[in-house]
């Protein structure tokens, strides 16, 4: 998959841009597959409080696995995918690293949102344009079950940060909501944002689970000092540029094969 010269435009003068269908059906099944399983066998945890940042809500429910790809086979073949890593290129460059990787899953009824935030009051880079979120809807992500929003063209701006106490470690900050865009997607579509660009997503009272999966990107010039959050020290860190393990990319990229076969396979 290209990245149209739109799409590439729009996120550098609006700091996001939108792919619909970025994996097809199969795909993303596996993706739904393995993060149902890693909810089975207890790796998700919640991260919502009861408004103390300390205490586990037992009423809202906002379900986390980070890092992501220590714990998935599945996942960490995703950033080694050929759509994926054109994509990523295309928006911040030859020689980007994986940075970070989780799920979230908001469970139906109880989910709870994620407060605005912008990523790189997190990851401190100097050019918050030059990191990337890539944002998937594992299940349709709509108005009505808590799907993304964004602040166009806030890519650049600074905003203060707070503890959020409705999260045991989120912080929070208050961009012009007035500005925001409500991105609506089907199963498999995602979201690119840089790192600067304010962002949330809602609470979830419908009857279905919604999961979105966020996977970091980051120049590797760009990078303060120290290691990745999720990658350092492992050999998938980078996705593309000379520093990028082919061999260990081509095994990846036939792993992800097999696993959608499989899916395909058992109709699941």
């Amino acid at each position: 998959m290209q990245m149209t010269p739109d799409q590439i435009k729009q996120f550098r003068s609006e700091g996001w841009t939108c792919v619909p269908a970025l994996f097809n059906a199969a795909e993303t099944r596996t993706m739904r597959n393995e993060i149902q399983h890693l909810q089975a066998s207890g790796r998700l945890r919640n991260v919502a409080t009861d408004g103390d940042a300390r205490t586990t809500s037992r009423t809202q429910f906002n379900l986390q696995l980070c890092p992501l790809s220590p714990h998935s086979e599945a996942f960490r073949c995703v950033p080694h995918l050929p759509s994926v890593v054109a994509a990523v290129d295309a928006l911040i460059g030859v020689g980007s690293m994986l940075h970070l990787d989780q799920v979230f899953l908001k469970p139906p009824h109880t989910g709870a949102g994620t407060a605005w935030h912008q990523d790189n009051a997190y990851f401190h880079i100097s050019d918050p344009t030059m990191g990337t979120a890539m944002w998937i809807a594992i299940d349709d992500a709509t108005t009505e079950n808590g799907t993304l929003r964004v602040v166009p063209r806030r890519q650049r701006d600074q905003l203060n940060h707070e503890r959020d106490p409705f999260s045991d470690h989120h912080i929070r900050c208050f961009p012009e909501e007035s500005e925001a865009v409500t991105v609506e997607l089907e199963a498999g579509g995602a979201v690119f944002f840089c790192y600067g660009t304010p962002h949330c997503t809602g609470a979830n009272p419908t009857q279905k689970s919604r999961a979105g999966v966020a996977l970091h990107f980051v120049q590797g010039d760009a990078l303060p000092g120290g290691g990745f959050p999720a990658t350092d020290g492992l050999r998938h860190a980078s996705i593309s540029g000379p520093l990028a393990d082919r061999a260990l990319q081509q095994e990846l990229r036939a792993t992800w094969n097999r696993l959608v076969r499989s899916t395909e396979d058992a109709g699941a």
